[in-house]
Formats: C-alpha cells, sequence, structure tokens
C-alpha cells in the first residue's frame, strides 16, 4: 500500500509542477504554440502577414553601413 501512496503523490506532484509552468509562463508559451500552428499550416503565407511592414532601409538616404554610425551625417547629392 505504501508503494501506491508514494506513486499517487508523486503524480500529483508532476501533475501541480505542470500547472505551475503552464500558468507562469503563459505569455511565452502562447507565442509559441501560435508560431508551431502558423509553420505547421499548409495554407499560411509569410507574404500575407500584415503586422511586418517596417523598411528594412528607414533613411534611404543612409548607405546601409553607415546606420550603425550614429555621428555620420550623410547629405543627398
Amino acid at each position: 500500500m505504501g508503494a501506491v501512496t508514494t506513486a499517487l503523490i508523486a503524480i500529483a506532484g508532476l501533475l501541480l509542477g505542470w500547472a505551475t509552468m503552464e500558468i507562469a509562463c503563459k505569455p511565452c508559451l502562447e507565442k509559441g504554440r501560435e508560431a508551431i500552428d502558423r509553420n505547421l499550416n499548409p495554407d499560411y503565407d509569410p507574404d500575407d502577414d500584415a503586422t511586418i511592414r517596417a523598411p528594412l532601409n528607414p533613411n534611404p538616404n543612409l548607405p546601409a553601413d553607415a546606420s550603425s554610425a550614429p555621428n555620420l551625417i550623410v547629405k543627398p547629392a
């Protein structure tokens, strides 16, 4: 009877630990599950995603390598 009691306590502890992690990490887990669902969906097209609209180079007058140099001022020709 002691082995059954020990097994039930261990199973209850695992379930409680799993529930705690689900509650504590809910935002991160939801984002990950959404990404997995999108990746496994054969009808999903990343080009149709309207949330990504930022330009790669926001200032077209700056060369691509000058964007990391904040003190460099480039005047348009």
